[in-house]
């Protein structure tokens, strides 16, 4: 092992796990608001096991001519004009999030960040166009891979809805506070570490390895 890497620079090819949710105006990333931004950067303990990490969350303002569906209000409970919210451009709380996933690249010795998401192309698709509408040159993450809990969850609990597969994976969840980007980033990013670390420790069992022993 490199002694400029850190050890969850092997687990995923040099990949580094950051979870993210956003909460939006509707479902065309072209066109609707991107209104709620929460990030989780994945980190590894002494154990080797996955735990979140950073937190980031923002309130954010609608883009210019964005389209806000009043049935996505209601579902998510948001008020895009409530002051008391605090929001900032898309622009900022992209560049504020991309600058601490690069500190934690340079720092672990990955080579990308690798976005983690429940319904993973809908956060993915909504966090690029907002990078291109802001000019922002340097993205972090995969350009189009990404790690989808719905599977995972799928594969590992046979649950795909997120409140489902936390409640299989033992995880508490309150459906009141669902629906905010914060909270269900923060939940993401719980089962995801729970999946990957139960993995870890069945290949452990059945390759007879070390917990530690990872390999390139």
């Amino acid at each position: 092992m490199s002694e400029d890497k850190l050890p969850i620079a092997y687990r995923f090819r040099g990949y580094l796990p950051v979870v993210v949710d956003v909460e939006t105006g509707g479902f065309n990333s072209e066109t609707d608001a991107l209104l709620e931004l929460a990030a989780v950067i994945i980190t590894m303990d002494d154990n080797g096991l996955l735990v979140p990490g950073g937190r980031f969350f923002y309130n954010v303002d609608p883009f210019p001519g964005a389209n806000i569906e009043q049935s996505s209000l209601e579902f998510t409970g948001i008020d895009p004009t409530n002051p008391l919210r605090m929001a900032v451009p898309e622009s900022k709380a992209l560049t504020e999030v991309f600058k601490a996933i690069r500190t934690e690249l340079k720092h672990t010795g990955c080579n990308r960040a690798i976005m983690v998401a429940h319904n993973s192309s809908f956060d993915h698709g909504f966090v690029n166009k907002a990078a291109m509408r802001s000019e922002i040159k340097r993205n972090p993450f995969h350009p189009f891979s990404t790690f989808d809990t719905v599977g995972l969850c799928g594969l590992a609990y046979g649950q795909t809805v997120l409140a489902r597969a936390c409640a299989a994976a033992g995880i508490a969840f309150s459906s009141e506070e669902a629906h905010s980007a914060e909270y269900d980033c923060d939940k993401t990013a719980e089962i995801f570490c729970a999946i990957a670390n139960r993995w870890r420790k069945l290949e452990g069992k059945r390759h007879k390895l070390p917990e530690t022993d990872y390999k390139p």
